[in-house]
This record gives C-alpha cells, structure tokens and sequence, in this order.
C-alpha cells in the first residue's frame, strides 16, 4: 500500500489539461478565408474559371497524396476513379429520372469512384511496390480502351456533355454563372481537405504509415497490409470521384482523356512538385499545375518543354518538392536566422531568374523559327519584338545564359555553405531545447 492511502480508500482522478491547438484552428479558418475571399482578388478575365480548376485538382491531388504520399503506393491509374466517378455524374446530371441537387452531384461522383475502388483495388493492392505501379499503369490502359469501345456509355471520341443549370433556383442558385460553380466547388475542397486531414489522424491513417515505412513489421505485430492498403484505395477512389464529378459540373463535358494515363502521370507530376511528404503539398503543386497546362499553355506552345525542365529542377535542387524548400525557409525565419542568408540568397536568386530569362528567350526564338517560321521571322516577347534571322538577339541570349551561370557559380557555393551553418546552429539550438 502506498503512504498517504488508507486500506480500501480509491486513489482520486487525476485531471489532465490539453492545450488548445490554437495554430491548427487558425491554419484552417486561414485555409476557408483564401477559399472565400480569392474571387475578390481574382476578378479579371477567366480567373474564376481558373480557380475552379485549380479547386478540382486540389482534390484530386490530397486524394492521390493518399496513397503515395502517406501509403508510399506508385499509382499510374489513379485517374480511372475520378474519370469514371465523372462519367456516373453527368449521367446523373441528364437522366431525366434522378432528381439529385447540382449540390450534391459530387456524392455521385464519390460513391462512384468508391464503388470501382472496391472492384479494382482488391486486386491491384495483392501487391505493393512496383508491382503494383504496373497493375494500375495495365488498368488505366484498360479502361481508357474501353471508354472508346463502348460510345453508348463514355460518348466515344466526343464524350457526353450536359447542362448544369437543371431544375429550379435553389434561393437564386443556377450554377449557371461561374462564380456559383466557383464557390461549390470551394465548398467541397474545404470539406474534403478537412476530411482527408482527419484521415491522417486516425488509427487506419496511422498504420498505413507503418505499412509504408516497415511493411515486415507491421505483419509481425498481426496486422494485414494489403487490407490497410485496400481501405485506403477506397477512401482515395472516393476523393478521386467528388473532384472528377465537380469537375464535370465546371466543364459540363467529360470525355475518354478524363481516364487516360495522360491525367494520371499529371497528377502524379504536380502532387510530386508540390510535395508528397507535406498534407498541403498537393495545394501547392495544383496551383503550380495549372499555371502551366493552363495559364501558361495559352502565351508558349513551349509550354510542356517548361513544365518537364520545371520538374527536372525540383528533383535536383528540392527533391522534397516545393513545400520542403518552404518549410525549410519558415524554419530559419522561425530561429530568427534569415538575417543572415538574406544576401546571398537574392544574389543566388537574382543570377538564377537573370538565366531563366535568358532560357526563355532562347526556347521562344527556336520555337519560332522552327515551328512558326510560316508566320514570319519576327516574334515579340515581352512586349519586344525580335527578329529570329537575326544574330543580335542570339548573342544576346547566349550572354545572358553565360552571365548566369558565371554569377550563379559564383554566389552559389558561399551561400550553401551560409546556408548548412545556419541550419547546423538550428539543429544544435533544437538538441539543447530538448534537453
């Protein structure tokens, strides 16, 4: 008996006090005031179709994040769940008989996704690793296949289109303008964002972490791997299918590039640029996704050659992805050591957008004068206009290539090493915090 207890007495409970996660609360009421507040900033030209797009990937990338992200799973067929959830909505949204709200037609899409999840994840997660990257790359071939061998249901080349103004006014909602659509879609995003978030914090989120670091271990302790990785595919799959529904609902078209392996490598590219190992990567590697295939495809046929020597730089320089270089720069801000990399890292910024321009100059007059020389030989570039047959603006692209990298070699190697001392000094504060 311990001193201080009386026989037979019962020790009183013990009271424990959990801090309120203030910073989470104000990450996501953050979070919903960008989504309400974007359309004020944002007013000119097709920007409320623009961000409508990038909510709808948004979606589809915490979705995809899922699996490779948190279940470490390499999928190259992600894209069957959203186009087929897509494909069930807008034939919800024109079959005369179902009377489902516009509201509520991303469920469709949902259930959808979650249904061919359950059909086609029983058998592509039997295995894991590469082997289950093949089996998804042979069933998004598959069913894109399909979508062209049976045109009653997929539309055939033209796809199927709808209307998504149906019924009547709910309090004057139509959908029929975008910034309704905009906002229906935002509404999903903030809800499927927290619910995925959630997700994380479960016990099923938990173990599929395990199962992605020690997958040995976790069968060891009793636990079933391929069951983890199943459930999760589902939860993914139902995701997949609200943003392919919504983005049915914007476009009011969905056709056989909706299931394509061209949209699932697309994901797979922008979810990777932003970040797998962060929740808000996929945020960040949507916007960074639509800037390219969208905003920038419309003033570069060089758009793609862009978008590839984007990804190629970020595996090399962030293999992180862009939000580990955020991150890492919120950490040094947070230790109070900006200060001292702030020099050079504008120089080292500096010498490496002065070689960008440069880079861009160069693609834009080759693109020109191998692909648009029926148009002329002048071009114009930032409001300039240069002509391709002539040497001056060659020479001064190749000076302006060969003075960035001579600057760049310069400043780099001072500032990587500035910058391993102030995250050595971070480092060295943390251990003596935690002692």
């Amino acid at each position: 008996m311990k001193p201080g207890l009386k026989s037979g007495s019962k020790r009183a409970p013990r009271l424990a006090y959990t801090p309120l996660n203030l910073s989470r609360y104000l990450v996501w009421t953050g979070f919903a005031l960008v989504l309400l507040c974007a359309p004020l900033v944002f007013t000119k030209g097709a920007a409320l179709s623009i961000l409508s797009q990038i909510g709808t990937l948004m979606i589809f990338g915490l979705s995809y994040n899922m699996l490779l992200g948190q279940g470490g799973m390499l999928s190259f067929g992600h894209a069957v769940y959203s186009g087929l959830g897509a494909f069930f909505a807008i034939h919800a949204m024109n079959h005369s008989g179902l009377h489902v709200p516009t509201t509520l037609i991303a469920l469709v899409g949902g259930v959808a996704g979650m249904g061919f999840g359950v059909l086609f994840g029983y058998v592509t997660t039997k295995k894991s690793g590469t082997t289950f990257a093949m089996i998804t790359l042979g069933l998004v071939e598959l069913v894109f296949a399909s979508s062209l061998m049976f045109p009653g249901f997929f539309g055939g080349e033209g796809g199927v289109t709808t209307n998504r103004v149906r019924g009547q006014a709910f309090f004057g909602i139509t959908y029929g303008p975008q910034i309704q659509v905009y906002y229906l879609i935002a509404g999903w995003l903030f809800v499927s964002t927290v619910a995925m978030f959630a997700f994380t914090q479960t016990p099923l989120g938990r173990m599929l972490n395990a199962v992605r670091d020690n997958p040995e271990r976790v069968e060891f302790i009793g636990y079933d791997t391929q069951f983890v990785r199943y459930l999760t595919l589902i939860l993914s799959a139902f995701f997949a299918g609200v943003s392919g529904a919504l983005s049915a609902i914007n476009f009011e078209i969905v056709s056989a590039e909706n299931v394509s392996a061209i949209r699932s490598g697309a994901v797979l590219l922008f979810v990777f640029i932003g970040g797998i190992g962060f929740f808000f990567g996929p945020l960040v590697g949507a916007v960074v996704g639509v800037f390219f295939t969208v905003m920038l495809s419309e003033y570069s046929a060089a758009w793609q050659l862009y978008l590839g020597l984007f990804f190629i730089a970020v595996v090399r320089f962030a293999p992180g992805g862009l939000s580990s270089l955020l991150m890492l720069l919120l950490r040094v801000v947070k230790f109070g050591k900006f200060a001292r990399i702030r020099t050079p890292l504008l120089a080292v910024l500096s010498c490496t957008l002065f070689g960008l321009l440069g880079l861009v100059f160069g693609i834009e007059l080759l693109y020109h004068l191998t692909l648009d020389a029926a148009d002329g030989s002048v071009v114009t570039l930032f409001g300039w206009r240069f002509d391709t047959h002539s040497a001056l603006p060659w020479l001064a692209t190749a000076a302006m290539l060969l003075l960035a990298c001579v600057g760049y070699r310069t400043t780099a190697p001072a500032y990587m090493a500035l910058w391993g001392e102030v995250n050595a000094d971070i480092a060295a504060a943390v251990r003596r915090g935690a002692a």
